[in-house]
């Protein structure tokens, strides 16, 4: 059974993960650094999780392998959602990551070897439709809408790959270890950035002054209260409403976007009209998708 309670803690927790595009762009140092360290305080922060619930740290060693590769996706995940909001702004950023539970209705087919439903090509059509109504106006953010793309590409792979391991690892046990593989990109990949496209920099920046309580709050608020409120409202209300609050991440972002930075958030019509088609077929998607599926059922009983 569920309350208003867990309702009133979902969006919460929706909020916070809207949030997250806001707190990376008010970082001042550069976003590879700043994912780095919040990769990194997420593992803590996990780590002491675990130990104070007395979770399980213990996984077979070809499930940390894949542990720590899908944590190198979460890390280009979040470099690339980042970089996009730093190279345009949290608008375009978010639009771009609203396409993931599109493409997750593409990949999760194809890896769990069932057929793709017309009603999900008919979806990522729309969304081509809306991103080309923004590309076609001459938008002058599209290196930060690409990037939020694949933002939103890199999630709905990694996505994938957790509802599988889900299977036979505790959620908590994969958060761990998929942000010390986040961490571990980061660390591995930092000399390499900076050598070819940096300025040569050794170790990452450190953080200044609020920047510690802008990664504080993405490592430990956003990601470790967040994600472990999420694991446990599921226990507690439907995966279908889950998923459609869930759906309003972008909505709540940029609305957020614009009480914060004001005028830097303000974009032309041909955007607002390619936004509004984007997050209404990610908002519609759940419940059309679910109407489907119960009429396709009732057909086959007839």
């Amino acid at each position: 059974m569920h309350s208003t309670a867990d309702y009133l803690r979902l969006h919460f927790i929706v909020f916070l993960f809207g949030f997250t595009g806001i707190l990376g762009k008010l970082v001042s140092i550069p976003a590879l650094d700043m994912v780095f360290y919040r990769t990194l305080l997420a593992a803590l922060g996990m780590a002491m999780l675990l130990v104070a619930s007395r979770g399980n740290f213990r996984v077979t060693p070809a499930d940390l392998t894949k542990l720590f590769l899908t944590g190198f996706i979460v890390g280009a995940h979040w470099l690339t959602f980042f970089i996009s909001a730093r190279v345009s702004n949290v608008s375009v950023s978010l639009v771009g990551f609203a396409t993931a539970s599109l493409w997750t209705a593409f990949l999760e087919p194809l890896v769990k070897g069932y057929r793709i439903r017309i009603i999900e090509v008919g979806f990522g059509l729309i969304v081509l439709t809306g991103l080309y109504i923004i590309f076609s106006s001459n938008f002058s953010y599209s290196e930060g809408l690409i990037l939020g793309v694949l933002s939103g590409l890199t999630c709905a792979v990694f996505s994938v790959i957790n509802s599988l391991i889900v299977k036979r690892v505790e959620a908590y046990t994969i958060t761990f270890y998929e942000m010390t593989g986040a961490s571990l990109l980061i660390a591995v990949f930092f000399p390499l950035y900076q050598n070819y496209w940096g300025d040569g920099q050794v170790v990452p920046l450190a953080p200044r002054g609020m920047d510690w309580l802008y990664i504080f709050l993405l490592g430990g608020l956003c990601t470790v209260y967040a994600y472990s409120t999420a694991v446990e409202l599921m226990k507690k209300v439907s995966v279908f409403f889950f998923q459609l609050t869930l759906n309003l991440e972008p909505v709540y972002g940029i609305i957020m976007a614009v009480l914060v930075f004001g005028e830097a958030e303000q974009m032309n019509f041909n955007f607002y009209i390619g936004t509004i088609i984007i997050l209404m077929s990610v908002l519609l998607y759940p419940w059309m998708k679910r109407r489907f599926i119960t009429i396709q059922t009732s057909t086959a009983h007839l």
